[in-house]
């Protein structure tokens, strides 16, 4: 039964129109009113179905100010549902602002599970490692977009993106300038449509494969890139090699030994094996 005072959040497809869920359709029918990132967009999938609906826009540029019509929609007893151009609300998408105002004043918000892009792509690459970061969208602008990147250097987990076509390119570039030719990646375009594309290689193989072929630079994007190298426990990682040779300069081996510890969370007999390394005359 539908739930009324109620803010459902509604997964839709992110290509294929079939891929809405039974639930979805369902609550889609029954809401009184429907939050849609673009109303021309939703009244297409609502149509596919039958669906006459009452819609109001809710985008990233309006979302709080909407967020209060919506809530005066609930405290007047009426059932919402919200929904964006494709995939889950609130997952690179708007609506995480209207879901934490809505569970601020009391009111139930019930997910409609389904599409998402991020899974989707992963679901189909073939990545055995258990566990991944999602990020979402990197920052439009190359010298914000690479310090972003460099933050994610050392993470072992897979880092999961989405691109934009017109910046793919240039996103991939940075990557390799920041995590080198070879790291793994499996790109995925268009997915659950016409030109579904997943394809893998290293950085520096997709990149070439992405430039020899303008036709594979269009589309949304989803990238997933492999982690770093997770070093073994008897070596010790360059930051706190680094670290100690500041060290080394001003302090007794102790001590920088023991403060160099602390800062890194090195194993410190390794750490004062490499100490006394480093201070041997060359």
């Amino acid at each position: 039964m539908l739930e009324k005072n109620a803010l459902y959040v509604v997964a839709t497809p992110i290509g294929n129109l079939n891929d809405i869920s039974l639930r979805a359709l369902d609550i889609l029918a029954k809401v009184d009113v429907v939050a849609a990132e673009h109303v021309q967009n939703s009244k297409h999938l609502l149509a596919m179905h039958a669906i006459t609906a009452k819609l109001i826009s809710l985008h990233q540029h309006n979302e709080t100010a909407v967020a209060d019509k919506i809530l005066a929609l609930l405290d007047a007893g009426k059932s919402v549902a919200l929904v964006t151009d494709a995939g889950t609300p609130g997952i690179s998408d708007p609506g995480a602002i209207l879901v934490k105002r809505v569970r601020e004043q009391g009111f139930s918000v019930i997910p409609i599970p389904g599409a998402n892009a991020a899974i989707c792509a992963m679901s189909a690459a073939g990545i055995v490692h258990p566990h991944f970061l999602f990020y979402g969208f990197l920052p439009n602008r190359t010298g914000l977009r690479k310090r972003e990147l460099t933050t994610l250097k050392s993470q072992p987990c897979t880092l999961i993106f989405y691109e934009a076509p017109h910046r793919i390119l240039e996103c991939v570039a940075d990557m390799v300038d920041i995590f080198g030719p070879q790291r793994q990646m499996t790109i995925a375009r268009e997915l659950t449509k016409l030109f579904e594309t997943i394809h893998n290689g290293t950085l520096e193989a997709v990149y070439a494969w992405l430039q020899a072929d303008a036709n594979q630079q269009k589309g949304e994007f989803v990238l997933m890139l492999s982690g770093a190298e997770i070093l073994d426990k008897a070596e010790i990682g360059e930051q706190a090699r680094h670290t100690l040779q500041c060290l080394l300069a001003e302090l007794p081996l102790k001590q920088a030994v023991k403060l160099t510890t602390e800062i890194t969370g090195e194993n410190k007999n390794a750490l004062y094996q490499l100490a006394l390394a480093l201070k041997q005359p060359k």
